[in-house]
């Protein structure tokens, strides 16, 4: 079964391909694209290079370079499409029309695992019809709702533990967080260390992306604790921190580019 994944967001695409092979071992993600042009081209040369159409396709609405509806003007579409969105309960339910399904982000195994299952069902029964030219239809629900995509909630503050106080710490105080010894401790700008109870996953699911960056599996930062960064083994990067860490901070060659482009915003 081929997939195509077409969304802006690495970590996004990251967790639709994690909950794939846990949900649908026998889907491959053939291809991820992330934008409007970067979908209508990969799909142009798959056909052009005599290569099956994918089977589904997973369908991010708002992307960097606009909304998707804008590929169906572009290339006709033969694949069925799932669309995946942040957009509010009432529109989705309007989306469901015109695909099998949808999917809310942050997508829920419970959610993918029912979309596979409607797939399944509906090509046994021989209904599983791509979505032609949704583009019309959704648009028009979109300009008559005047729906907005939400503001997302970000964690505003932690609580933690002081000998025999707790405090309350906001985020704004966090230089960054870090593994040590199997624990996750942050430090705030004044080099206080305090040991937090969630894992990186947890903490990059609820943390502001313009101001916090997973740059390896182990270190989550801001913008204020990076006082220098230079060109590291492996086209990676070493980070000099303040306050400074007692290990070296070294950002993942996947990740080195974004951080980059994240650093200069």
């Amino acid at each position: 079964m081929n997939i195509l994944i077409v969304e802006d967001e690495k970590l996004a695409v990251r967790k639709l391909t994690k909950l794939l092979e846990e949900t649908a071992p026998e889907f491959e993600v053939r291809g991820i694209t992330p934008s409007i042009a970067a979908t209508v081209e990969w799909i142009t040369e798959n056909r052009t290079s005599g290569q099956p159409e994918p089977d589904i396709i997973f369908l991010d609405i708002e992307l960097a370079d606009g909304q998707s509806f804008e590929i169906f003007n572009r290339v006709r579409i033969k694949s069925t499409v799932i669309f995946t969105t942040s957009y509010d309960e009432y529109a989705l339910q309007a989306f469901k029309v015109n695909s099998i399904d949808y999917l809310l982000k942050p997508v829920q195994q419970e959610d993918l695992q029912r979309a596979v299952r409607k797939y399944y069902d509906l090509t046994a029964a021989g209904k599983a019809v791509p979505a032609a030219s949704p583009q019309v239809n959704l648009e028009a629900i979109l300009k008559s709702l005047h729906l907005q995509s939400p503001v997302p909630e970000y964690r505003k503050r932690f609580l933690v533990k002081q000998g025999a106080r707790l405090l309350s710490i906001e985020t704004s105080e966090i230089a960054y967080f870090y593994i040590d010894n199997g624990l996750t401790f942050f430090k705030n700008h004044q080099g206080q260390k305090f040991v937090v109870d969630y894992k990186m996953d947890e903490l990059e699911e609820f943390l502001d992306p313009e101001r916090f960056f997973r740059v390896n599996r182990a270190l989550i930062v801001t913008h204020q604790a990076v006082v220098q960064m230079q060109p590291y083994y492996n086209h990676r990067l070493a980070l000099t921190l303040h306050p400074a860490l007692d290990k070296e901070t070294i950002v993942s060659r996947e990740r080195a580019h974004d951080f980059k482009v994240w650093m200069g915003k």
